[in-house]
């Protein structure tokens, strides 16, 4: 059976489940260059800021100015992937990524490190976008969901992993070191590609490479109501976690007292909670509904953001100012994977397109919470805590007004529910 065969009930390609161990790992390491590319480096701010003279705010631009580029073009990662395949994008883009790391260890001035930093995300998103629409190419409904769990697992060691080896490269040399590693993972995720992965999108589904083609793609996706209330659900929901991840070194360094190797006190019982939440998800794949798994994943969160101002309110010190992120993390862990399926699903004949618009809208959000929001909000402790609960917040309103809407008739189908039109 070749890696083209479709199952015409989901439109999902066969493939052997044998293989599948070597793929999660190697969509995984895709899925952990977004990590890696902003993690890494946060032990290294305080040195560059010593070279390049820079502040506090001017080091928070090397997180935004990737964040920015990385959701501008990840508009067109998807449509592309649509019309030319997914290894050509996904190969391509790791070799400009590659490129501009070298750029970044090799700048001589902070300007020059925030330009090669935009062409880091110009490229980055080929790999990391076009690989979810990879994992609904090859498996639907609970088998999906299983594997994005999986990679959420694997994934989701990346944001404690990376400052820590970024600490350990200080250790021996200069911050320019840090991008020479990226460079070289970039290498080795390009030859995982190359080797593991199949071509999950055959030439016989894919649309024209026209200007015009995938602009209206693009457009279809994003006019769909439905679509818009689930990624701007699965945005807020993910930002109330990811502000504690942009703002790590405020919250390390500052807020908490601690060194440039101390970044593993926030992040590994942040990650911990995410692998918990995504085995959760793995093990009630297609036992439980997946909507009423995001229905209590919802109210965990809102729970979880609540208990973190009060601990930051009454005891803003290390082990406390912990438990609530690590607590996000679980919800983080079961709602992501089966929201990115749904929008994925809502257009299975654009599914690079969906993938791609579903990206933009978090990631432009998280590139102003790097860059503006951030450190706006982290004056303390509390006002960090209260600025998450507030996207917790509004991530599970829109939630619910997604399934207020599906049960009226008017929204998206029941999520999971491949060859969805999107109305």
């Amino acid at each position: 059976m070749t890696s083209t065969d479709r199952d015409p009930q989901t439109g999902a390609a066969a493939y052997p489940r044998r293989a599948t161990l070597l793929v999660t790992t190697t969509l995984a390491s895709l899925a952990m260059i977004g990590p890696f590319t902003i993690d890494t480096v946060f032990p290294g701010f305080e040195a560059i800021g010593r070279d390049f003279d820079a502040d506090t705010a001017a080091l928070q631009q090397i997180t935004s100015v990737y964040l920015l580029s990385f959701a501008l073009m990840s508009v067109f990662h998807g449509p592309v992937s649509d019309a030319l395949g997914r290894k050509p994008v996904m190969i391509g883009g790791l070799i400009g990524y590659v490129v501009a790391s070298v750029a970044c260890a090799l700048a001589p001035t902070l300007a020059v490190l925030l330009v090669a930093r935009v062409f880091q995300g110009l490229f980055a998103g080929a790999a990391t976008i076009v690989s979810r629409a990879v994992i609904r190419d090859l498996f639907s409904g609970a088998e999906a969901q299983r594997l994005m769990a999986r990679v959420m697992m694997i994934f989701a060691v990346a944001p404690a992993v990376a400052p820590v080896i970024g600490g350990e490269i200080l250790r021996f040399g200069p911050w320019h070191w840090i991008f020479w590693f990226v460079a070289a993972y970039g290498i080795g995720a390009a030859v995982l590609t190359a080797v593991v992965l199949p071509e999950t999108h055959p030439k016989e589904l894919r649309s024209p490479l026209r200007v015009g083609a995938v602009l209206r793609s693009l457009a279809h996706v994003a006019r769909s109501g439905r679509f818009q209330r689930l990624a701007l659900s699965s945005a807020f929901v993910f930002a109330s976690y990811f502000l504690y991840v942009v703002a790590a070194p405020i919250v390390v360094v500052d807020l908490l007292g601690r060194g440039e190797q101390d970044f593993w006190m926030l992040f590994v019982p942040m990650i911990g909670g995410m692998v918990t939440g995504s085995m959760l998800t793995n093990r009630l794949a297609g036992r439980v509904e997946a909507d009423r798994m995001v229905d209590v994943t919802m109210l965990g969160l809102v729970a979880a953001v609540a208990v973190n101002v009060l601990l930051c309110a009454v005891a803003p010190t290390l082990p406390w100012a912990v438990l609530g992120p690590a607590a996000m993390g679980v919800a983080i862990g079961v709602a992501f994977p089966v929201q990115q399926l749904a929008m994925l699903d809502l257009f299975p004949e654009a599914r690079g397109a969906a993938a791609s618009m579903a990206s933009f809208a978090a990631l432009v959000f998280n590139a102003l919470l790097a860059g503006v929001i951030s450190p706006l909000v982290t004056g303390t402790l509390l006002t960090a805590a209260s600025t998450s609960a507030l996207f917790a917040v509004l991530g599970a309103a829109l939630w619910v007004w997604h399934r207020r809407a599906t049960a009226s008739g008017t929204g998206a189908p029941a999520v999971g529910a491949a060859g969805a039109e999107a109305a």
